[in-house]
């Protein structure tokens, strides 16, 4: 089974999944990276994103290499511009930036890209990608020169949702951005979760395991923690925990 058709089987389900991101440009030590990783497999995190707004150093290919080497846990990138591809990772989350009206991140970016990924062996996941407005400007909003969605539009965010899906995009992924301080609400999560049939991917300001409850209960599928990860670890094994509780209980009562 494909990882889309994983995502799909799973939402359709309703049991939930853990994503970790990575960021190539913050890996500093190979070891400290290796031991990160080590933890993700012991506490059976579902999927490891690789990728960042933008990528200053050498590591990407180097990072994707060293994960793949040291767990089965499937790797995607997490692109945020056409250079972003290895063809060592699982899959790559084709984004198309539907939220701002940057041509370049609808569309520009994936046709210098579709190439590359033709040739490559790499699992093509296209997904629809919403910025929503997280209390401040983030590299995600500057870097993609786009307005993010208002916090108190659930409507505008909703509409968004079904375009996207409208227009053949198989997945849904809404990000405060990296390093938020505040979560996406869970009415527009809530609204969104509602409004579509798609996986439903949330990240962005996930910084404690009430906001990652909140998330959950509005409606995530798939919950992804980055930033983070870099201050406390031990959030990893609580939203493992708490995901692998609600996905237990779903086998009890099936």
């Amino acid at each position: 089974m494909n990882l889309l058709s994983q995502l799909e089987e799973r939402k359709n389900k309703n049991r939930k999944s853990l994503a970790v991101l990575i960021d190539p440009d913050k890996v500093e030590d190979a070891s400290e990276l290796l031991q990160f990783v080590r933890l993700c497999t012991e506490n059976k995190v579902d999927y490891i994103f690789v990728g960042g707004s933008l990528i200053t150093t050498d590591n990407f290919s180097k990072v994707i290499a060293l994960i793949k080497t040291n767990t089965t846990i499937p790797v995607l990138i997490f692109p945020g511009n056409n250079i972003q591809i290895d063809s060592n990772a699982d899959a790559i989350l084709l984004l198309s930036l539907i939220s701002g009206r940057n041509p370049d991140f609808l569309i520009g970016q994936h046709v210098l890209a579709a190439p590359i990924l033709k040739k490559s062996n790499l699992e093509i996941i296209p997904m629809g990608y919403m910025l929503v407005n997280s209390g401040a400007p983030t590299s995600a909003s500057y870097m993609s020169n786009t307005t993010p969605i208002p916090s108190d539009k659930p409507t505008i965010a909703a509409c968004t949702a079904m375009a996207g899906e409208m227009l053949g995009l198989r997945t849904l992924y809404m990000d405060a951005g990296s390093g938020a301080e505040q979560p996406i609400p869970q009415k527009i999560i809530r609204k969104v979760a509602r409004s579509v049939s798609l996986p439903l991917v949330i990240g962005g300001g996930l910084n404690s395991i009430s906001r990652i409850n909140m998330a959950l209960e509005a409606g995530a599928d798939l919950i992804v923690i980055g930033n983070a990860l870099e201050k406390d670890q031990s959030l990893l094994i609580e939203a493992t925990e708490k995901i692998h509780s609600l996905n237990a209980s779903l086998d009890v009562h099936q």
